[in-house]
């Protein structure tokens, strides 16, 4: 044997007991704690994934030591914790009826993880994996998902998918107004050439009424049932797009044009899933879309970043909100994104807001339903990259394996899995 395979053969030995707390040699359940004692709180949530691949049942723990899981005992998933450097607790039938007991009496809940959700992430071809925090935590915790964007959504592939991710995708086709600082780089005209040939092919008069067109597939499939998670750009600007279906708010930019100045007059905010009444940022020298995001990064009107603190639901009254917001940490750093926040007078009352910084115009993370399924969208770019820009590094997880905003994005992940009977809101 190789002097490299007994390397290996060593650290996975090293991981095992690293990963391994004391426990009693024989256990029906393995509890993998998502407090301060776990190892690895992102690849946590690949290894109930990879649980949930192979038929077996994850409990989540709500609101027990931060959002924990229950798994089922065995040595392959032994062997799997220890690969991934997962923190599990071999628990027995007494302790775990001790769990239970604390679970029944507080505002925690147990439930119950079915099946994996099949993942779906719009983004163009060719994309990497760190240019944008959703695939890069997908990536990292080992999630298994498929890339698809225009051609694909209009032909109707979402219908194979329960989970869909939205990112930095400007739905109101005009490039992010990424003209005014990258005008003349190769990568936009990659882009602009892109999107005009898509928009041919597929039958649309222009790039804004493709990215209409894309979203109102994506309306339909949350109203049929799916689920959408969105950051950044997409949060805004899906619905900016959804308001305009039959209005032209936004011509080629590229091409020097501007949009219908009344456009703003005309919006069907019955359509939208989160925003309303927003004004729109006609002016094409500055780098917004409209007056949703709290934040306006790239205008003079910026505002410094804070720190936003998530919401503590009751699991056994609100079991979506507490689904989504299980962390260790409760206070997050705040972080930018072409949309950073929300504004509270332009988000609908129906929604649920998640998290919010304490005195401020904005919010941070929102959730609702529409139809039959659910949207839940998440301000700024990067939870672990606050300042981000085009060309900054890609983040990397194994510095923030613990990293509470990366957890928000996987709870959105494990959420669909949830079985049906228990989701009350």
């Amino acid at each position: 044997m190789n002097r490299r395979r007994l390397n290996r053969i060593a650290v996975v030995i090293a991981i095992g007991f690293a990963a391994f707390r004391p426990g009693p040699a024989v256990a029906q359940h393995l509890l993998v704690p998502m407090d301060n004692a776990q190892a690895n709180h992102l690849k946590a949530y690949g290894l109930a994934y990879w649980t949930l691949q192979r038929d077996a049942t994850v409990e989540w723990l709500l609101n027990y030591r931060a959002g924990s899981f229950l798994l089922p005992d065995g040595s392959t998933i032994r062997r799997e914790a220890a690969l991934r450097g997962v923190t599990v607790e071999p628990i027995s039938a007494g302790r775990l009826s001790a769990v239970r007991a604390e679970i029944e009496a507080s505002n925690m809940e147990s439930v119950i993880l079915e099946t994996a959700p099949k993942i779906a992430v719009y983004t163009v071809p060719g994309a990497r994996p760190w240019d944008d925090a959703v695939t890069l935590a997908l990536t990292y915790a080992g999630i298994e998902y498929d890339q698809l964007w225009d051609p694909a959504v209009v032909e109707g592939a979402l219908d194979r998918y329960d989970w869909l991710h939205l990112h930095h995708e400007d739905f109101t086709g005009q490039y992010s107004k990424f003209y005014i600082t990258y005008a003349g780089s190769a990568w936009l005209q990659t882009e602009v050439t892109r999107n005009r040939r898509v928009a041919a092919e597929l039958g649309f008069d222009d790039v804004p009424a493709l990215k209409k067109g894309v979203a109102e597939e994506i309306r339909a499939y949350v109203e049929n049932g799916g689920f959408v998670f969105a950051m950044c750009t997409a949060t805004e600007t899906i619905d900016l797009a959804l308001a305009a279906i039959g209005v032209d708010i936004a011509a080629s930019y590229a091409d020097g044009d501007g949009p219908d100045p009344n456009a703003a007059q005309r919006l069907d905010w019955e359509r939208t899933f989160a925003f309303e009444d927003a004004e729109l940022i006609t002016d094409p020298s500055l780098s917004a879309f409209s007056d949703i995001d709290g934040h306006l990064v790239n205008t003079p009107l910026r505002q410094p970043l804070g720190a936003f603190r998530l919401f503590d639901f009751s699991a056994k009254i609100d079991p979506v909100a507490a689904m989504l917001t299980q962390s260790h940490e409760r206070v997050i750093a705040d972080f930018y994104g072409l949309t950073t926040s929300y504004r509270r007078s332009r988000v609908k009352r129906s929604v649920t807001v998640l998290a919010e910084e304490s005195g401020a115009p904005w919010v941070k993370y929102i959730h609702g339903n529409y139809g039959q399924g659910t949207w839940t969208f998440l301000g700024g770019h990067d939870p672990e990259d606050p300042q981000h820009v085009i060309g900054d590094p890609p983040t990397d997880l194994d510095l923030h394996p613990h990293s509470p905003g990366y957890r928000l994005i996987l709870n959105n992940v494990l959420f669909p899995a949830a079985k049906k009977k228990h989701l009350k809101t």
